[in-house]
């Protein structure tokens, strides 16, 4: 079995943590893609939980520098878990030292910069994956099978919404992801670029679009240290100006002739976490609710008609990835697990040189949507993507 070596920067936040899980567990759950993650560097700005973190990956070295980690020539994979603001710069230095790179959406803040990791890349032959872990739910596999085999036809509309409520009250704090300096792209990047890469995978290219991105709360009290997971109201005080959208809104055109649909807020009262997908074509159709999130709900014109409704049905272990965790059906593979079938699908991409979807290029395309969302709403028409 062949051992990749990880630096893995950003170690102490949401995302390393998530990481950390998938590589602790890549070789028992998928032992026969024949290899085998070590985390050789953990790097944070948290020194004091660097230091606390450290005995747990054994022999694992600290550091505060990123740039320490990547020029270790022990180092196979670099696997960038850092604020948006810092993903091209510290991709682009770690391809220039040859490394492989594993990097967290929001990829880019541009599409200019995609384009360029994604050629960088390409040029040095390295292996390359952004982390888009939601169309790993098995769900999807069955979805894209069933549009690729043609039994709902041609796709004619795609409706999709993803919200949250973490900012939804006025009262709660600023944080960094409201800071347009440190989190570019808001609410287009952090969140909507999860349904791009469902559309992306499942639907195709975007011709063209129209959105209108908006900022619903400009001003938010202060608080040192609030984020996720640490949600509350704040006291007056200090206040500070949000630059980064809270919402979007968008109808598109997909390069097959289908139309989409797509409304994506982090300030959706109450609902704390809703992913949801609707896929109508001339044969049937597709429906897919996080709530229930191993099933997908199908329906087709072939079915008598006195027996046509959609029907739920539920992803289990004839899917390898859901196998691989669980025997029976309908116990519910979530989150981390679909960042555990990530990881291990990017250390055996550059165990074996072969990349795996979404690369930095396919992550390029998903940034070109990004980037058309604040191109129409500045210029209030529709753009090509």
């Amino acid at each position: 079995m062949r051992t990749v070596r990880v630096a893995l920067l950003g170690a102490c936040g949401w995302m390393g943590k998530c990481h950390s899980l998938g590589y602790r567990n890549a070789a028992l759950l998928f032992p026969e893609k024949g290899a085998a993650p070590e985390i050789v560097w953990l790097v944070d700005s948290a020194e004091r939980r660097l230091a606390e973190l450290q005995p747990v990956y054994g022999g694992a070295r600290i550091s505060t520098d990123w740039r320490e980690a990547i020029t270790d020539p022990e180092v196979g994979l670099v696997d960038v878990c850092l604020p948006d603001h810092l993903h091209y710069e510290v991709a682009k230095a770690a391809l220039l030292a040859g490394k492989h790179v594993y990097c967290e959406k929001p990829f880019t803040s541009t599409a200019a910069e995609a384009a360029e990791l994604a050629a960088l890349a390409a040029e040095r032959g390295l292996v390359t994956r952004v982390g888009h872990n939601f169309p790993k739910n098995p769900v999807h596999d069955l979805a894209k099978e069933i549009i690729d085999r043609g039994e709902i036809g041609d796709i004619v509309l795609f409706r999709a919404s993803m919200h949250v409520d973490v900012l939804a009250d006025p009262g709660t704090p600023f944080m960094w992801r409201c800071d347009g300096k440190l989190a570019p792209t808001g609410v287009v990047g952090d969140v909507a670029s999860h349904i791009f890469s469902f559309i992306h995978r499942l639907i195709g290219p975007i011709v063209e679009l129209i959105a209108e991105t908006v900022v619903t709360t400009k001003m938010r009290p202060y608080t040192e240290g609030f984020g996720y997971g640490v949600q509350s109201k704040a006291a007056s005080g200090e206040m500070r100006e949000v630059t980064n959208p809270d919402l979007v809104t968008l109808l598109c055109t997909f390069a097959k002739g289908g139309r989409g649909v797509i409304d994506v807020s982090r300030v959706a009262s109450g609902r704390r976490f809703l992913q949801s997908y609707e896929i109508y074509g001339t044969k049937g159709g597709l429906e897919f609710r996080y709530d229930e999130i191993n099933r997908l709900r199908f329906f087709s014109n072939d079915d008598p008609t006195a027996r046509q409704g959609y029907r739920a049905i539920d992803v289990g272990p004839e899917n390898p990835n859901y196998a691989a965790f669980l025997p029976v059906a309908n116990f519910g593979l979530g989150y981390n697990e679909f960042k555990a079938i990530e990881v291990a699908e990017v250390v055996e991409a550059v165990a074996t040189g072969q990349p795996a979807w979404p690369t930095f290029a396919d992550g390029h395309e998903i940034m070109k949507i990004v980037e058309a969302c604040f191109s129409s709403s500045r210029e209030r028409r529709w753009v090509s993507v």
